[in-house]
């Protein structure tokens, strides 16, 4: 599959505008012919009462040679129909890049853009004129609104970069583009929930069109707390970034993912030193 036809298929995959040619910086024509697609038609959602649980090694998996992707979601060749969204949590791209590559400019419209790098360096790019560099302890969110072009680059030619790409419907279309980064203190985050994202630009962390609210938690083992939910109606995805959590007597290992809805609260307790996101967001689009 050539790099066009692969920006196609994320297009029709997860309904977001992207076109365009170039995806990897240094991709050979030899290289071409080796990228492909590894994805991993996933049927085994455990879905309860109020919970749908999606394990690390369910999700599907995407290995095109110079990124490696694991999508919680159905994003472009992986398709399922029980894992298209968590309310307006679109997409939740587990995205490693090799040195020196990347995605060359391409398009997004009405969407949410939010990137946290976890290793390395991640150079964006885009039409309103930014070029910045994110990196372990930033956040990076893109109003695409009208429109607006971008390119996300690993700046380093000797490591990889690892992030997670992460897509909020907005309850707003048509807005003016807009961009921002911040570096949070990671401090703020040992042993509590440091908020990154909510929908009031005068709040802790980046903004956006949308009724959300984003917290990164690092416990040390044996750690407990309780989340209550900014708004009746929303839900919370979990999603482990290392280490082991219960939540509300649900055991979750690394990059396992938790869904809960119609409750006003979830119980958070580490069974061992771990890291994780927290998403609050509206369940109905």
């Amino acid at each position: 599959m050539n790099r066009k036809d692969f920006i196609r298929k994320v297009a029709l995959g997860c309904g977001a505008i992207l076109t365009g040619t170039a995806l990897a910086k240094k991709t050979t024509e030899s290289e071409k012919e080796t990228i492909g697609f590894n994805h991993i038609q996933n049927t085994n959602s455990k879905i309860m009462e109020n919970i749908v649980l999606h394990k690390a090694d369910t999700r599907g998996n995407a290995n095109h040679g110079w990124l490696q992707s694991f999508h919680t979601f159905s994003f472009a060749n992986y398709f399922n129909p029980e894992r298209m969204n968590f309310g307006v949590l679109r997409v939740l791209n587990d995205d490693t890049v090799s040195a020196g590559m990347g995605f060359g400019k391409h398009p997004h419209q009405d969407m949410e853009i939010i990137s946290i790098p976890l290793e390395g360096d991640l150079e964006h790019q885009d039409s309103m004129g930014n070029k910045t560099v994110i990196k372990n302890g930033d956040i990076q969110v893109m109003s695409a609104g009208t429109g607006v072009q971008h390119s996300e680059y690993n700046k380093n030619e000797d490591e990889a970069v690892k992030f997670l790409q992460i897509w909020v419907i907005p309850n707003k279309k048509g807005v003016a583009p807009r961009y921002d980064q911040i570096t949070l203190n990671q401090e703020d985050r040992h042993n509590k929930l440091q908020q990154i994202l909510s929908p009031n630009a005068d709040d802790a962390g980046v903004w956006i069109h949308q009724d959300a609210w984003f917290h990164l938690g690092k416990f040390d083992k044996d750690i407990a707390t309780t989340y209550n939910f900014k708004k009746e109606v929303n839900g919370l995805y979990v999603f482990v970034l290392n280490g082991d959590l219960t939540i509300n007597g649900q055991n979750l290992n690394k990059r396992d993912g938790l869904g809960i809805w119609n409750t006003n609260s979830v119980s958070i307790k580490a069974d061992s030193d771990a890291e994780f996101l927290l998403m609050e967001v509206p369940m109905h689009i």
